[in-house]
């Protein structure tokens, strides 16, 4: 099964402020709001949402295709992915823009605030999948993830129009989108992926239920945090996933495209999708337990042993077969 994941490319700088957001705003003055934080460290990070995905897909043994833009500045990162097992033939190099860059400080409390330029991302456009998919032989499901607006919207269209399978993913994107152009890259997707306050936002923006949005697509997955992962389907009793034990809990940046990494790949390796998301739900776990995005390590021994503490003997042999 070969599937494309298309998404940013950035790099993430992250930062760690010792006390709570929630202490420095003051209720009726939040309409001229004028903070700055003095900041405890600072972390220099590859990222990016598709850049994550694939990473940790890579990791796995699975081989996706990363699809996006970055600059002339993405050689060192472009050598990292390769040596991670991602393909990167299909990613856009700008001959003038910086490679995205994420800007995120992070309180006691694990809220964010962040900052996100687009630099290359937004040559994401250009790109036609049409050219990926006679590169590699065909897609079998192309990851739409947040990227550059415009790209998404042209990739979820190129993807009907060819009829190509695809998972709508739009993160981080969502605030800045209207109804209308949620409707447009949910409708007719073969997975829907969102945390649960994202699930409530695209309900709001489009105006459907979510009765209305499961009819729309082939499964809806909502992330839950700590409570793990519920998979629905029109018609059908929802599958619930918990999480694993957590070791300790360092950073949150891309526990979300961690888990999508690991649900994709079960996909790969054929297994259900309950095992897909058990699979997804111990990865994001390695995610939340190191600072940055793709600094986990995914050594076979160590995942499987927490995999089977988390979800049993049966579960962990159907894994084991398929982890590199």
């Amino acid at each position: 099964m070969r599937i494309a994941v298309t998404g940013s490319i950035a790099t993430d700088h992250l930062m760690t402020f010792p006390g709570r957001f929630a202490d420095q705003l003051v209720a009726d003055q939040l309409h001229t709001v004028s903070l700055s934080f003095l900041v405890d460290n600072l972390d220099v990070r590859r990222g990016g949402v598709g850049a994550n995905i694939a990473f940790g897909m890579g990791q796995l043994g699975t081989r996706p295709i990363l699809v996006g833009a970055a600059g002339f500045d993405f050689e060192d990162y472009r050598a990292w992915l390769e040596r991670h097992g991602v393909d990167t033939d299909s990613v856009r190099i700008s001959d003038t823009l910086h490679t995205a860059r994420f800007v995120c400080t992070t309180d006691a409390d694990h809220n964010q605030i962040g900052s996100f330029y687009t630099g290359a991302m937004s040559e994401a456009r250009l790109i036609e999948l049409k050219t990926v998919a006679d590169r590699v032989g065909g897609l079998d499901l192309v990851s739409i993830g947040a990227d550059d607006p415009e790209a998404m919207l042209r990739h979820t269209e190129e993807c009907r129009a060819r009829g190509i399978p695809f998972a709508a993913d739009f993160s981080q994107q969502i605030a800045r989108m209207n109804g209308e152009e949620i409707r447009i890259l949910l409708d007719g997707a073969t997975y829907l992926f969102s945390n649960e306050y994202e699930k409530g936002l695209i309900e709001a923006k489009t105006g459907w239920s979510d009765a209305e949005i499961l009819q729309r697509v082939g499964h809806r997955i909502t992330t839950r945090g700590a409570l793990g992962v519920r998979i629905e389907k029109a018609g059908e009793e929802p599958i619930e996933v918990g999480c694993p034990e957590e070791e300790r809990k360092a950073d949150p940046t891309g526990v979300g495209d961690a888990f999508r990494a690991g649900f994709l790949s079960g996909l790969v390796w054929g297994v259900s999708l309950e095992r897909a998301a058990q699979v997804g739900c111990m990865l994001a776990t390695l995610v939340i337990e190191t600072v940055g995005t793709q600094e986990y390590q995914l050594r076979r021994g160590h995942f499987m042993e927490r995999f089977t503490k988390a979800y049993g003997d049966e579960a962990a042999e159907e894994v084991r077969k398929h982890l590199r």
